[in-house]
């Protein structure tokens, strides 16, 4: 048991190398991975079980907490990120599928390696995770009803299945594992140490699977497809930064929603365009999942330098 939590430690630490090798390895061989394809939904269910079996009761009593600053998050959250995709996929050239894919990621809730990210940053944790939890939970209703407002023309499914979807791959499975931790304490907080190797090799296959699906696609547009989600990403966490900026939080909370607005739960962008609309509505999903793996770390390291160089250059006051 010791041997695999050290490699889920390991495997958890270096999460971005190994969504960029197998991306690029399902590029280049798609066929090893196009079998996933029909477990995309049931492989996100599983992560999101895991992330049910480590939240706890203090994560919603800070909701109650500071439910001013959680409201400033999820309103960032679900503000920001769609109307950033909307704009993008509205006035660049780029196919149905793909404008639909870019709104799809963008409505989604934020990802819970924003939790992670911010911790590295030395953001407000307990903030990003309130956050996390208090968006994901309101997805089920947010999330159909934004893509429907601002995706209708393209649109060919309901707003109902779209909740429906949610509601079984996101909220039951959170809520199973909720009910799993209360019921199972001991063994839960055994297995949780090892939830990062499950979390991981699930979101690898669903973006291996998707690349694999879509390779001539990404072949084709790819270089496209890419950098605009590099623009949403890099937009959501500048933008998120300055909402929190504007409602005069900390650095540490406006770190926090910065991280919050800019990592997405593509996984969920992914999962809903292979269940919904098209593989190729599920490609920038999963170059997002790829990017905000890559940036996440960067923008990480980058707070956290420019806050121990404030603290240098602070004068000390003489006891």
């Amino acid at each position: 048991m010791e041997k695999l939590v050290k490699i889920s430690s390991f495997v958890g630490n270096t999460f971005a190398i190994w969504v960029i090798l197998f991306a690029a390895f399902a590029f280049y061989s798609p066929k090893t991975f196009t079998w996933i394809a029909p477990y995309i939904v049931p492989l996100l269910g599983i992560v999101m079980f895991g992330m049910g079996l480590t939240l706890s009761v203090n994560d919603f009593k800070e909701v109650l907490k500071r439910p001013k600053e959680v409201l400033i998050g999820v309103a960032a959250q679900f503000l920001i990120m769609p109307l950033l995709a909307f704009l993008l996929a509205h006035y660049l050239p780029v196919p149905r599928e793909v404008a639909l894919g870019i709104i799809l990621v963008g409505c989604c809730p934020g990802g819970t390696a924003s939790n992670v990210m911010t911790y590295l940053a030395k953001g407000d944790t307990a903030l990003s995770v309130a956050v996390t939890s208090v968006s994901t939970i309101l997805a089920p209703i947010l999330t159909p009803s934004l893509i429907l407002l601002l995706a209708g023309k393209w649109l060919s499914v309901s707003a109902a299945s779209l909740f429906w979807s949610i509601v079984k791959v996101v909220l039951i499975p959170i809520i199973l594992g909720l009910i799993a931790q209360s019921i199972f304490q001991k063994q839960v907080k055994a297995c949780v140490q090892i939830l990062p190797l499950v979390s991981v090799i699930a979101i690898v296959a669903i973006v291996a699977a998707v690349v694999g699906q879509n390779q001539q696609a990404i072949a084709k547009s790819g270089i496209e497809i890419f950098l605009i989600v590099v623009a949403h990403n890099g937009l959501g966490l500048l933008l998120g930064y300055w909402f929190a900026k504007l409602f005069r939080l900390s650095v540490p909370k406006q770190k926090a929603i910065s991280i919050e607005v800019g990592m997405q739960n593509s996984g969920l962008g992914a999962a809903l365009a292979t269940a919904h609309f098209s593989p190729l509505a599920a490609v920038p999903s999963a170059i997002f999942s790829v990017w905000h793996n890559i940036s996440g770390p960067i923008v990480a390291t980058y707070f956290r330098k420019k806050g121990e160089k404030q603290e240098a250059n602070e004068p000390t006051i003489p006891a």
